[in-house]
């Protein structure tokens, strides 16, 4: 029988080698010591950043989001019709959800959340609203949980940068897809030091590009209009 010290440093020299095989050339993520507001996990050379609590929901719903960001025109500018299926991944308080769901009567808005008070707030105020045609779904960290081929527009606002496993959670993302299904990503612009965003939660084009371009998505459109993020439209190669 292992005595406590031998186990101990068997289970030591165990983390150790997996933590030096995830660091393989051929593995997905790297780690290194994380830096501040990220997690110490690396894909395809971003450090991913640290996920936002559902304790700042008061920041998503602030009175000057639409003059910092201009969500309206965002929102003007998505590729749906009145019958389209849309999932709002990382959906947090539903602020793009609700505004969303009413121009798709005949259609549907999934409400994709993983942390349970945004699951409890999103059903509440779903309910409140009567806005019928959105449905609330508890994801995972690698999945979002969807229906295969059944999404038209899958957009994530500010939220890309967080996700602890992005191939996973963007191969999923492929499948819920229709054939000609997009992916939107809205993304503080990394690019611009003026916007006043943490490192961590802005993206570069070229970054995005690469690690969409990893998983068998090319760019649609590059839409430069938004006050401080970037517009990018993603389909399946």
């Amino acid at each position: 029988m292992l005595s406590v010290k031998h186990a101990c440093l068997f289970l030591y020299a165990l983390t150790l080698c997996l933590k030096l095989s995830a660091q393989q050339p051929g593995a997905v993520y790297t780690y290194k010591t994380a830096t501040t507001g990220g997690e110490g996990k690396f894909y395809l050379g971003r450090e991913i950043a640290q996920m936002m609590s559902f304790d700042g929901a008061a920041w998503l719903e602030r009175d000057s989001r639409q003059r910092e960001e201009n969500t309206e025109l965002a929102i003007s500018r998505l590729p749906i019709n009145k019958n389209s299926v849309v999932a709002d991944i990382g959906a947090g308080t539903g602020y793009y959800t609700f505004r969303i769901s009413p121009k798709v009567p005949l259609g549907k808005v999934y409400a994709v959340e993983i942390q349970d008070d945004a699951i409890k707030y999103l059903e509440n105020k779903s309910t409140q609203l009567k806005q019928a045609n959105v449905t609330v779904i508890k994801g995972s960290e690698r999945s979002p949980n969807l229906p295969p081929n059944i999404i038209d527009l899958a957009i994530m606002v500010d939220v890309y940068h967080e996700l602890l496993y992005p191939q996973e959670i963007l191969q999923a993302i492929s499948a819920s897809l229709k054939p000609k299904g997009k992916l939107l990503l809205l993304e503080y612009r990394a690019e611009d030091p003026e916007v006043a965003i943490k490192a961590l939660h802005k993206m570069s084009v070229a970054q995005v590009n690469k690690e969409m371009k990893a998983n068998g998505f090319h760019l649609v459109r590059r839409g430069e209009f938004m006050p401080i993020q970037h517009f990018l439209m993603y389909q399946k190669d």
